[in-house]
């Protein structure tokens, strides 16, 4: 570790503070209905939109329509982009003839992108063409982030309103998040992106000879106008299969810090926007210092264990010590250009991020590196988590946080002026423990079966790791890899698939479930014996109560894999 490092994480942290006010404002006032700076523009197309698809904007739904609206939906962009990947062959602007996708990779591919997981089992330059990357993939990117805002606003609304019976309007929340969020800041982070020299365009790959005589083929297209949403919606699917470690997808360290920017901003902002619409924004504050603890320990926790580099480098001579000439400690995996600090920093954050974007290489982090990695996805994708949904997951938790201060008082438990009773408990219960039994329950399967033996590339405890990692990520709609294990197979693509629609939708529909309760109970006023959530005190709680669940639903997982990795590997023993 070396202070230069430690001051260029610090500087990213400041600048997601200093952009959280700013964006939660404009957001609150976009999902308001309330005038912005682009309503003259906008406003006339948001209207047309609703008059062609004959929905009323001032129409709201019961959580139980919500639902139905946002399952329909998916289900149908999901349909559009299997087919497209399965007629790939016949569609336009494919330049370098991509075949057509094979039935189960075309069904892994189109659950990925529709639950904002991005999981890639394929190589994105060798078998996607322009079209579906830019009216398949990148549509996806946009829909299913704003899928996500969606249902955490419902949810916020859950617990703002009273008396009612109605969480807002699905379609109007979709369109809105679309067209002045996301729509708006991705065009000019694309433009800063070409700037950078991220490649923009429709011509066919090159034909180059290198300077001892080989043939490269160097691939392009449109790839910035994907890297922009990409980033921003957390959704992290790649245009090249070595993703923002590409020197077309991740050119310069002001790109890398621009992207890591993008991957957070909206996550910080959304805490400001549930305090304001809390009418409070210190409670938003507590939500987002509870995350911002969180993801500086394991930031710092990664960069540290990466700085320390590995002992089975030190009898070959390798020198691991930083020096004006290198970063030091284990640097196996890493981009040189970036160095240890920011690519210790990027897996952190696209770790707590659902995001899945890597600049490194996972699976060649030292053990307990890349089991603080895993863990932050263990947690529930709750430390800043993907655009709404890691909100709405940590707002389980602080109902699960003020459930357990309830008992330690003797008293029925509130949080935001509503009591929090059995139907609301067991309802959080639910949407939580059904990621740990997901991705325990299919990497049990896996380790047992030849179909899921045959996939690992380690022998082992970093074999076991691979395995637990991937279906983590499925679950935890991350979509990073520890890259070792190969998942293009009729058995990974359909447990991961499977893996990922339970960790989006039976999370969301138990929680949207949770919102309609909350929304037709009374507003609480504050009382002497109301547990503040707006404090310091609050913050504690919540972050020992997130640690605590974490660690007993999964460490007994974590132990048999990197923790005895590590073991071995200080005593000179490689897998």
């Amino acid at each position: 570790m070396t202070a230069n490092g430690l001051l260029q994480i610090g500087l990213f942290f400041v600048i997601i503070f200093a952009l959280t006010i700013p964006l939660g404002g404009y957001m609150t006032r976009v999902f308001a209905g309330e005038r912005t700076l682009l309503s003259p523009l906008l406003r006339p197309i948001e209207n047309l939109f609703y008059r062609v698809a004959g929905t009323d904007p001032k129409q709201e739904m019961r959580w139980t329509e919500y639902a139905v609206a946002m399952l329909v939906f998916n289900l149908f962009i999901f349909f559009l982009l299997y087919v497209m990947q399965r007629f790939q062959a016949s569609l336009p602007f494919n330049p370098q003839g991509m075949d057509n996708l094979a039935p189960d990779l075309a069904f892994n591919t189109s659950v990925s992108f529709v639950t904002n997981t991005n999981w890639q089992a394929y190589v994105g330059e060798a078998t996607m063409g322009y079209f579906v990357q830019m009216a398949g993939l990148t549509v996806h990117n946009f829909v299913s982030a704003a899928t996500g805002i969606a249902i955490v606003l419902a949810f916020i609304r859950g617990f703002t309103r009273h008396s009612v019976q109605t969480l807002g309007n699905f379609w109007v929340d979709m369109t809105r998040c679309v067209l002045y969020v996301l729509l708006p800041i991705a065009v000019i982070a694309a433009l800063f992106l070409v700037w950078q020299g991220i490649p923009q365009n429709l011509n066919p790959y090159v034909d180059a000879t290198t300077l001892e005589g080989a043939k490269q083929t160097i691939a392009q297209g449109p790839v910035a106008s994907q890297i922009a949403i990409k980033m921003l919606g957390t959704n992290g699917g790649g245009f090249f299969n070595a993703n923002a470690a590409h020197p077309y997808e991740n050119p310069t360290a002001l790109a890398n810090l621009f992207q890591m920017i993008l991957m957070i901003c909206l996550a910080a902002a959304l805490t400001n926007v549930f305090g304001r619409m809390a009418g409070n924004q210190l409670q938003g504050w507590a939500l987002f210092g509870t995350m911002a603890i969180l993801s500086i320990a394991g930031v710092l926790l990664i960069y540290y264990l990466e700085s320390m580099g590995n002992s089975n480098f030190v009898p070959l001579g390798i020198d691991q010590v930083a020096g004006e000439m290198q970063p030091g400690g284990n640097m196996e995996g890493k981009e040189v250009r970036f160095g240890m600090a920011n690519s210790s920093l990027f897996a952190a954050l696209t770790t707590d991020a659902s995001c899945g974007a890597v600049n490194g290489m996972l699976d060649s982090f030292t053990p307990l590196g890349g089991m603080i990695a895993l863990l932050n996805i263990q947690l529930g994708e709750i430390i800043w988590g993907g655009v709404g949904s890691g909100l709405y997951g940590i707002l389980l938790f602080a109902i699960i946080a003020m459930f357990i201060a309830g008992l330690m008082v003797g008293r029925t438990p509130e949080y935001i002026g509503k009591k929090l009773e059995t139907r609301e408990v067991k309802m959080t219960m639910l949407a939580l423990l059904i990621l740990p039994f997901s991705s325990l329950g299919f990497t049990a399967l896996a380790t047992v079966l030849p179909q899921g033996l045959a996939g690992i590339s380690n022998n082992g405890p970093h074999g076991f790791s691979e395995i637990l990692y991937a279906f983590t990520s499925a679950t935890g709609n991350n979509g990073s890899a520890f890259a070792g294990l190969s998942a293009n197979t009729m058995f990974y693509n359909l447990t991961t698939s499977f893996a990922m629609l339970i960790g989006r939708f039976a999370m969301a529909i138990p929680m949207l479930a949770v919102a309609g309760s909350l929304a037709a109970k009374k507003q609480v006023p504050p009382s002497s014996g109301t547990f503040p959530t707006d404090n310091g005190l609050f913050v504690a709680l919540l972050t020992g109560v997130i640690i605590i669940v974490g660690g007993l639903v999964f460490f007994p997982s974590l132990a048999l894999g990197p923790i005895v990795e590590h073991t071995f590997m200080i005593n000179g023993i490689l897998f």
